[in-house]
């Protein structure tokens, strides 16, 4: 982007009235799955400039706990969400972020943990991430493909989340190398059935089939205020990934966030740099 243009722009969006960045929100109310007998809020973040270029095709980012990005009233503390929408207008208005849509896809309520977690824990459950994975790569990204230009290449794909959606998104991304390519995982469940995420790293590079050996982005981080067993086991995490080929600087980002803790303000401060990392502006030709 030339100097004049990043100019403009950056006035362009310093004007921008909330109703604008609002309107840039579409909310699809009940996205009915028949994979998973259920229904969920969707909400697409469409970036500055979509309805102008009207050629113009995008990456998409999809995040788990979509009811906690971008609205106030239906985040799971009312108030607190991750202003994901103002952060990214104002990482593509900086010529940080290359221009994307960013997909919001609710929970299930009372069903979050067990579409969230990949294995079953024979106290708690869980165990049916697999079928959201289904539900996201048969059901919802075709939709969202028909619906909004977005590429559908694997390095113009993501997935993310934070805590139990950060697990899911960091399984579903190293089941799936070949759909999601860079995956956002903020704050993750390590923990779950006894850090059964780190053997399904190995498992998940080694296993024949489609895709094998490709190796998704991975922005990892993890907060001090956390606790100490949350960044020893994210820290574990972030070995593994390491010793099964993922370079620090190039597929792998890894920040340990100084005082931050587990929630939607904390994860807000982060979405910038994870952002830059996995979705970096880049010069386009029209």
């Amino acid at each position: 982007m030339n100097a004049r243009r990043r100019e403009g722009w950056l006035q362009a969006w310093a004007q921008m009235n909330p109703d604008e960045r609002r309107s840039r929100l579409r909310v699809h109310s009940g996205f009915h799955s028949s994979l998973l007998s259920n229904d969920r809020d969707v909400t697409v973040y469409l970036p500055p400039g979509y309805e102008q270029q009207q050629d113009r095709q995008y990456p998409v980012l999809y995040m788990n706990d979509g009811q906690n990005l971008f609205d106030d009233e239906t985040a799971y503390v009312r108030g607190l969400t991750w202003k994901l929408a103002e952060s990214a207008d104002e990482a593509i208005a900086a010529d940080e972020v290359e221009p994307l849509v960013i997909v919001g896809v609710a929970n299930a309520g009372e069903r979050r943990l067990a579409e969230y977690t990949p294995t079953r824990d024979w106290k708690m459950g869980g165990g049916e991430a697999d079928t959201y994975g289904r539900m996201l790569t048969e059901e919802l990204l075709p939709y969202i493909a028909a619906q909004y230009r977005v590429r559908t290449d694997e390095a113009s794909t993501g997935l993310g989340g934070s805590s139990l959606g950060a697990l899911a998104a960091l399984y579903l991304g190293l089941r799936h190398p070949d759909v999601f390519g860079r995956l956002a995982v903020l704050s993750p469940s390590v923990w779950w059935n006894h850090r059964a995420i780190l053997s399904l790293v190995g498992e998940a590079v080694t296993r024949p089939g489609p895709g094998v050996g490709a190796k998704p982005k991975v922005w990892l981080d993890i907060g001090e205020g956390e606790g100490r067993r949350a960044v020893a086991d994210t820290e574990m995490l972030e070995r593994r990934l390491r010793s099964r080929g993922w370079r620090s600087g190039v597929e792998l980002s890894y920040s340990l966030i100084p005082e931050a803790t587990h929630n939607e303000a904390a994860w807000a401060m982060r979405v910038r740099p994870m952002l830059r990392f996995l979705f970096p502006a880049r010069k386009v030709v029209f």
